[in-house]
C-alpha cells in the first residue's frame, strides 16, 4: 500500500477586541491581543484508492458542530464525489487561551458573550484551508507508529483528581505525592517520512492546555502550542521547508499540567503572569523533545487501508449494555444536567464558584430532588429516571428542562449584580434566544478511522485517564485486532459536550463528574455505540448497515440572531 500524504497549517485569523476566552468560563477572561499566532494545522493521507482520510487539529478549547459543518460544507464543494465525511476528523489542542462564540447551543457562548459569526466564519476558513492546501501538497510519503512512556521524573503531568482516579478497581491507587503517575504517560506518535527524512508528526498525549489561566489576556496555544512551533522550528533547522507538528489530546480529562500534591496552591498562586507563558513553553517543549527522542529509535511502518466510519447518536437517552453497567439492567443516559462539581471548578487549573456558595448549592440540589420525589409529585417518575441516572449528582442546571435548581432559566432568583452568566442567560432567556436551542449538545458524533494497522477512536469530549483506557479496550475487542495492530484514542473529536469519567470515578462528584452531563451510565453509554460502531467498521463498505441519518437539530435562525454578534462586556 503506497500512501500519498499532504500537510499544511493556516493562521486562525480573529482580531483579540475584548471577547472573553473560551475555557475557564470566566467573563473577565478577555483577550485584548495575541501572544502566539493560532493555527489550524492538517494532514491528508490518500491509498491507492478511495476516499483521503483528513485530520485537522486546530489552536481552540473545543470543536463544535457548527464548526464541522461549515468545514464540511467547504469540502464538499471542492472535492465533490471524493469527499466522505466518516473521514474527516476535526480535533483540538484545548488550549483555554484560544476564542470562544463558536458554538450555536447556548450554554458555552454565554461567557463570550454570545455567538460571533466573525469567530466561526475565521475557524472554518482556518479549518478548510489547510486542508485543502494539505491536499494540493501531496506526495509519496511513509509513515511510521511510535509509541513511549514519558519518563517518570519529567515534569509534565499530574492527575487532579485523585480522589476520583483511586475509586477505580482496574488501577493501582497512588498517594498524594505520586499524583504524576496517576495517568497514561505514553506518548503515541505517527511520523512522515520522505527520502529518509520526518517532515511532518502528529503526537497524542493526554494533558490539558491549561499552563495559562484566567488572568491572562492574549490568545496564546498553550503548552500544545508551543510544542508543535518547538518541533516545527526543529524540523525546519534540519531543512524541511513546511513541516507540521500536531501535538492532539489523549486522555486528558483528569490530566493537569500543573502539579499536584502536597503544597500545590502555593506553588501554583507563584506562578503568575510572564512565569506562566515560561512555563507553558518548557511544558511544551518537554512534550516536543520527548517526541523527537522516540523518532531515535526504529518505528513501525504502518501499511494497509484506510477506512473510517461516523455515526451521531443521541447521548439523552441511550440503553446501556448490561457488561457496561455493573451488570445492571435498564441503566439508561439522561438529559443533561450540571452539578455543584461543575460550578466549583478544579482547585488548581480553574477554580469555580466560592466553596461556602457551593455548600448552600448542594443542600438547595437536594431540597429540590427531595422535592421532586416526594409521593404525588408532578412528574415523579420522569424524575424518578431522571435521578436515577444522575446518581449523586447534586444538580444546579438541567440543561435539558432549562431549569437551575427547579427555576425556569428566566427566573433564576439570583440579582443580575451578583453573576454577570446569569444575568446574561436570564437576558437571553427572556428575548426567547433560547426556547428551541439545546444548552449543549446531545446528539454527538463518534467515529472510527483505520490508517493502515492502527485504528483511531474519535471521542468527543473528555475523557478521564481510565474511562478512556476503558473505551479503547472495548473497541480493540470488539474489532479483534491481529498482531500488529494497535488501536489509538483521539478526544476533543469533532463536538464538545463535556467529560466522560467512569461510573466509579463519577460518585466522587469532583468537577469531572459534574461535568459528565449525562450522568453516572455515561462511559458505558459510549462503550456500548462504540461496539455498534465497530460492527460496520468490520463490514465490507458495500455491506455496511448503520445510522448514518441522524444528525443534530438545526438551531432556529430566529434565535440564533438574538444571541449573536453582541458586543464585547465593559
Amino acid at each position: 500500500m503506497h500512501y500519498q500524504v499532504g500537510w499544511a497549517k493556516q493562521k486562525i485569523d480573529i482580531v483579540a477586541c475584548g471577547y472573553a476566552m473560551h475555557g475557564y468560563g470566566q467573563p473577565g477572561h478577555r483577550a485584548y491581543g495575541t501572544r502566539n499566532p493560532l493555527f489550524a494545522r492538517a494532514i491528508v493521507i490518500t491509498s491507492d484508492d478511495g476516499a483521503p482520510l483528513l485530520y485537522c487539529c486546530l489552536d481552540l478549547g473545543y470543536i463544535t458542530h457548527a464548526m464541522r459543518q461549515g468545514v464540511v460544507a467547504t469540502l464538499r464543494q471542492r472535492l465533490d464525489e471524493a469527499f466522505d465525511e466518516s473521514r474527516l476528523v476535526l480535533t483540538c489542542t484545548h488550549t483555554h487561551s484560544g476564542p470562544g462564540g463558536c458554538a450555536h447551543e447556548g450554554l458555552y457562548n454565554l461567557v463570550t458573550p454570545g455567538f460571533v459569526p466573525a469567530h466561526l466564519d475565521a475557524v472554518v476558513e482556518a479549518a478548510a484551508g489547510a486542508l485543502n492546501t494539505a491536499l494540493e501538497r501531496q506526495a509519496a510519503t511513509q509513515i511510521h507508529y511510535r509509541h513511549q512512556a514519558l519518563p517518570d521524573q519529567l515534569p509534565v503531568a499530574w492527575n487532579r483528581s485523585l480522589r476520583a482516579y483511586n475509586r477505580n478497581p482496574d488501577i493501582t491507587p497512588y498517594p498524594a505525592d505520586q499524583t504524576h503517575l496517576a495517568l497514561d504517560r505514553t506518548m503515541h506518535l505517527v511520523s512522515f517520512h520522505r527520502e529518509g527524512r520526518v517532515e511532518a508528526m502528529l503526537s497524542l498525549f493526554g494533558v490539558h492546555a491549561t499552563c495559562l489561566g484566567n488572568q491572562l489576556d492574549h490568545y496564546d496555544g498553550d503548552n500544545k502550542g508551543y510544542a508543535a512551533l518547538h518541533a516545527e522550528s526543529c524540523l525546519r533547522a534540519q531543512g524541511v521547508k513546511e513541516p507540521v507538528a500536531i501535538f492532539a489530546q489523549g486522555t486528558a480529562g483528569d490530566v493537569s499540567p500543573h502539579y499536584h500534591g502536597p503544597g500545590d496552591r502555593k506553588r501554583r498562586r507563584k506562578l503568575r503572569g510572564e512565569a506562566e507563558y515560561a512555563y507553558a513553553r518548557q511544558n511544551g517543549q518537554r512534550q516536543s523533545e520527548h517526541a523527537f527522542a522516540m523518532l531515535k529509535e526504529p518505528g513501525e511502518a504502518v501499511t494497509g487501508e484506510l477506512d473510517g466510519v461516523l455515526t451521531y447518536v443521541d447521548m439523552s437517552d441511550q440503553a446501556v449494555a448490561q457488561e457496561f453497567a455493573n451488570g445492571e439492567m435498564g441503566a439508561r443516559t439522561s438529559a443533561p444536567c450540571h452539578g455543584v462539581g461543575f460550578f466549583l471548578g478544579t482547585p488548581i487549573d480553574g477554580p469555580g464558584m466560592p466553596a461556602p456558595l457551593g455548600f448552600a448549592a448542594k443542600r438547595l440540589a437536594r431540597a429540590e430532588r427531595r422535592k421532586k420525589l416526594k409521593s404525588g409529585a408532578a412528574e415523579q417518575a420522569e424524575h424518578r429516571k431522571l435521578y436515577d441516572s444522575q446518581g449523586p449528582k447534586d444538580i444546579v442546571l438541567n440543561a435539558g428542562r432549562k431549569t437551575v435548581l427547579g427555576y425556569p432559566l428566566d427566573q433564576i432568583p439570583l440579582p443580575d449584580l451578583a453573576d454577570p452568566l446569569v444575568a446574561e442567560l436570564k437576558r437571553q432567556a427572556k428575548l426567547g434566544a433560547l426556547t428551541q436551542s439545546p444548552m449543549v449538545p446531545s446528539v454527538l458524533p463518534l467515529q472510527i478511522l483505520r490508517l493502515g494497522n492502527l485504528r483511531l477512536v474519535c471521542a468527543p469530549g473528555e475523557f478521564t485517564t481510565v474511562a478512556g483506557r476503558r473505551l479503547v479496550g472495548t473497541v480493540a475487542k470488539s474489532l479483534s485486532l491481529n498482531d500488529g495492530e494497535t488501536c489509538l484514542i483521539n478526544t476533543y473529536c469533532n463536538d464538545y459536550m463535556g467529560y466522560v469519567t467512569t461510573f466509579e470515578e463519577y460518585q466522587e462528584q469532583a468537577y469531572e463528574g459534574g461535568h459528565t452531563v449525562y450522568g453516572q451510565w455515561t462511559l458505558g453509554a459510549f462503550q456500548t455505540c462504540f461496539v455498534s460502531l465497530t460492527e460496520a467498521l468490520k463490514a465490507p463498505p458495500a455491506l455496511r448497515r448503520y445510522d448514518t441519518q441522524t444528525m443534530p437539530a438545526t438551531v432556529p435562525d430566529s434565535e440564533l440572531a438574538l444571541r449573536s454578534g453582541l458586543p464585547p462586556r465593559s
